[in-house]
């Protein structure tokens, strides 16, 4: 199997959709000898925000001197980037030897009657295992939707559990109310491991405290709220907690203060389980930070952001940023909406910040809203929305309308915020700007 032929095997896969439940998850990984059985885990979980916790803690943990493993999705430039070791992306000849055993072990399951495991299941395996080849000494592990019926929650060594900021999404699988959207996120929750969560909503909030008083699970609180002297800006953040003086993170956005101070108190509890972070891990850790896609600053004059705001709350998160940085700038928007997503919603909390909206089709995403469609409903809210036939034509028309002190933001799916970005980094090379 080469690199092309492991691609069109998963995306081959892609009819079986989403299956929530561990019974397939469970058979696929104890033939393939469970891999994850060997490893340690930090286990995220979450509406918004995972994704920027497990870029701090795994960042940290690598500068304090362990291997240390991530698994991420969404990916936005390539599909190697959801397995990481130490921020490098699985080879594509290890992708392609880990694919070929549970290629065969899939086969032999549906020989014996049972269900194909789904491509996220498949991809979970595909973590485990190579983790397991890489002896890593710690996992951060995203959730990709939900947690107790999660494919990644196989897993039992926990070390610490996480709960980010916990919203409505994924309703037709978690729940129509924010208690059993908090409870099935709450089920990463394992006998005996500490868990740290975010402060939020207080029915979240009751919700996480009793299912870790039923696991016996320590509960910490990351509290934003007791983060002081905190400067915020475009290329930098600082805040005092914790005793931490001047901490640093390069992640634009209100909000990221919020994840690191979450990072911050799940980096504590690792160090309370016997890990050695020195302050100076922690430091160079967080400063070192990147992730992409989370209001992410990708060329400037115009400043161009783009940005995964892809539900009500990631909508809002973004909506206050623009509010709290850009106060009397030209914003120009490109907005990208998958049909499956509060869409009417994304729309009503951004919108009246706009000067002028561009809609564009997600490419290659069946679930892609059309430009069309999206500039349709905007039109009720706002008079100045075009519908752009494609991405590069979208970069273009935002580029003609800006002039270099205003401000492009890209936002409503990470699916195509890869491919925008390398148009307009590619744009930039050409005019010679940064």
């Amino acid at each position: 199997m080469n690199y092309k032929a492991a691609l069109e095997y998963i995306s081959s896969l892609s009819s079986y959709g989403i299956v929530p439940g561990l019974d397939s998850i469970s058979e696929l990984c104890r033939r393939l000898k469970n891999p994850q059985s060997s490893l340690k885990f930090v286990h995220i979980a979450g509406t918004n925000g995972k994704g920027s916790v497990l870029a701090y803690v795994s960042t940290v943990m690598e500068c304090a001197g362990y291997r240390v493993g991530r698994y991420i999705s969404p990916t936005i430039f390539e599909y190697r980037e959801r397995i990481q070791v130490n921020r490098r992306m699985i080879s594509k000849a290890a992708l392609c030897e880990g694919l070929e055993i549970i290629k065969k072990i899939c086969e032999e399951m549906r020989e014996d009657g049972l269900a194909q495991p789904t491509p996220f299941e498949v991809e979970t395996a595909l973590a485990f295992w190579y983790f397991r080849e890489k002896k890593c000494d710690i996992v951060v592990l995203e959730t990709g939707m939900g947690g107790l019926l999660d494919a990644t929650n196989v897993i039992d060594n926990v070390i610490t559990a996480v709960i980010a900021s916990v919203s409505m999404d994924h309703m037709q699988f978690l729940g129509d109310n924010l208690r059993s959207i908090a409870s099935q996120k709450a089920g990463i929750i394992k006998s005996g491991c500490r868990v740290v969560l975010m402060k939020q909503k207080e029915e979240v909030m009751e919700v996480v405290s009793e299912a870790a008083a039923a696991k016996g699970a320590e509960l910490i609180i990351a509290d934003s709220t007791k983060a002081s002297h905190v400067k915020y800006g475009i290329n930098r953040q600082s805040f005092d907690y914790m005793g931490y003086r001047r901490l640093e993170i390069t992640l634009a956005g209100e909000f990221q203060v919020d994840n690191a101070v979450l990072a911050v108190e799940v980096i504590d509890s690792l160090g309370s389980s016997g890990f050695s972070i020195s302050e100076k891990a922690l430091r160079e850790g967080l400063r070192s930070t990147v992730w992409h896609g989370r209001f992410t600053v990708i060329s400037k004059k115009p400043l161009f952001i783009i940005d995964g705001a892809h539900n009500a709350d990631a909508a809002q998160k973004l909506a206050s940023s623009v509010e709290f940085y850009f106060t009397n700038r030209k914003i120009i928007y490109i907005m990208g909406i998958l049909r499956d997503k509060e869409y009417d919603k994304i729309i009503s909390a951004t919108v009246k910040y706009a000067n002028e909206i561009i809609t564009v089709t997600p490419p290659d995403n069946p679930r892609a809203m059309t430009a069309f469609e999206l500039a349709k409903e905007i039109a009720g809210l706002h008079p100045d929305v075009t519908a752009a036939d494609s991405l590069e034509e979208a970069v273009e028309m935002s580029m003609l309308l800006a002039e270099p002190e205003d401000v492009i933001i890209a936002f409503g799916s990470l699916s195509y915020l890869g491919r925008l970005t390398q148009i307009v980094t590619g744009k930039a090379r050409q005019n010679g700007k940064s």
